[in-house]
């Protein structure tokens, strides 16, 4: 049977956990990795100088960035189906939810783009200083950075969301369902602290730990799917 026929099959379980640890390996690289050999805080003249010599590393973040999204258009469909029957508005809730999560992201690309045109001078800006070309690339690094703690909200309504639908489903352990609930709200706090509240000490703790506790629940969510797929009807 093909893969993608029957939402209730054990491939079609596996195509998602498979999908899933995708998004997992490409997101860390090219949200996290990348970034964080990059990126000067504070100074973009600096982070343009270091993609400048890092070609190749800023180039493959953008391929990480590409095959997440690609990723993540099929797994919302996919999720979508596997949790239909349990409950329909939620489902297609969350999968809406995810792929605004991914339309942010793809947008965010365009800031990225223009500011890599800045720094590079491929845009004629004949009067401004070199300084103030990098001043005005930082600001639009800025705004794609910003992209992250909106994208944040979206995901953190779908794995709501999808904490609830696997946690009613009796398909999967019930704890991954309350990881995914719980730990999800962590992306929320995240743009928070980031965005309105960045001076206060006890967010930043409280949101690690529930970044932690999402990002368990996430890996063992996409490797039971992987490894053992739904429970069988009878066991449920």
């Amino acid at each position: 049977m093909h893969p993608f026929q029957n939402p209730e099959s054990l491939s079609f379980a596996r195509m998602t956990g498979a999908l899933y640890l995708v998004i997992a390996v490409c997101g860390g690289f090219a949200i996290l990795y990348v970034p964080g050999q990059l990126n000067v805080t504070g100074d973009p003249a600096a982070t343009f100088a270091n993609i400048a010599s890092n070609r190749a590393l800023f180039h493959a973040g953008l391929v990480g960035d590409v095959v997440m999204m690609l990723a993540e258009v099929v797994v919302s469909a996919m999720l979508y189906f596997m949790f239909r029957s349990v409950n329909a508005t939620l489902s297609l809730a969350a999968s809406y939810a995810r792929l605004m999560m991914v339309a942010v992201m793809a947008a965010m690309l365009f800031f990225h783009a223009g500011a890599l045109a800045l720094a590079d001078g491929v845009v004629p800006l004949g009067r401004f200083s070199d300084a103030q070309r990098f001043e005005l690339a930082g600001l639009l690094r800025h705004v794609h950075d910003a992209g992250i703690w909106i994208w944040q909200i979206f995901f953190c309504l779908h794995l709501v969301l999808l904490g609830t639908l696997v946690f009613r489903s009796g398909c999967y352990p019930r704890l991954l369902g309350v990881g995914l609930v719980l730990g999800g709200s962590g992306y929320l706090l995240d743009s928070v602290h980031a965005f309105a509240m960045p001076d206060v000490g006890w967010l930043e703790a409280v949101k690690i730990a529930l970044l932690i506790v999402v990002t368990l629940a996430e890996v063992g969510f996409a490797l039971w799917l992987l490894i053992r797929g739904p429970r069988p009807q009878g066991a449920r």
